[in-house]
């Protein structure tokens, strides 16, 4: 299979096969089969991540890297479980998705979300916060040169990501009610979400100022160790 081939069947998986598995879960299943839709969410971001693959040694070191960054993720965001909506999450899957692209990234959220939500709590949201993290880590893959260059640009992805974080749920709020997208209960879901969202933008970037340099400088030298 050829890299075009495979770079289309990626985004294909990402940006339109998830996407319907989750309004399908919306829309057909209610909140009835919420573990299935979960279940169907991870095997479909797992995809691209292998496909993304060469064959080289390497291979088990990224996928322990990657175990790693979602072992952190899960335990900052139980760590700081009496903050809601401060948490390191989201700082955590950008970071991966600098260092080992935008596949690696959105597996990371994708898995963290669902692993902590067994503390958390699992639900008919798993599936669109697995989506919302997944696809904040797949962009920051894709924009890792001038992310990586420039800490202005970072930070200002770090807000966007909140803003882009809070909005994707807030779709899922507006749908759970019954199983359709009212505008006009869109906007007033996020007019009500406005101080999350505030505050999931303020934590990306205090995270991203406290882990990039030492966790960046770590990544960096793993990537470049084991060429990966």
């Amino acid at each position: 299979m050829n890299n075009t081939v495979k770079s289309f069947l990626k985004y294909l998986i990402l940006l339109a096969a998830i996407p319907v598995t989750l309004l399908l879960g919306v829309t057909v299943f209610g909140d009835r089969q919420y573990a299935f839709i979960t279940i169907t969410v991870v095997f479909l971001a797992c995809i691209p991540f292998f496909l993304s693959f060469e064959r080289r040694e390497g291979n088990g070191k990224l996928l322990i890297i990657i175990a790693v960054m979602v072992a952190m993720s899960s335990v900052g965001r139980f760590v700081f479980a009496a903050l809601p909506g401060f948490k390191p999450v989201t700082a955590l899957v950008i970071l991966t998705a600098l260092y080992f692209g935008g596949e690696a990234g959105f597996v990371t959220g994708a898995l963290t979300a669902v692993i902590s939500n067994f503390y958390f709590g699992q639900g008919p949201w798993t599936p669109f916060q697995m989506f919302s993290w997944g696809a904040i880590g797949l962009l920051a893959g894709l924009l890792a040169n001038p992310l990586l260059k420039n800490r202005i640009l970072l930070l200002m992805y770090g807000i966007l990501a909140g803003v882009a974080y809070s909005l994707l749920m807030d779709t899922w709020t507006v749908m759970w009610w019954d199983g359709t997208f009212n505008m006009t209960r869109y906007i007033a879901a996020i007019t009500a979400a406005l101080p999350w969202m505030g505050i999931y933008a303020a934590s990306n970037v205090v995270f991203l100022l406290i882990f990039t340099k030492p966790i960046g400088k770590i990544l960096d030298r793993i990537k470049y160790k084991y060429a990966l």
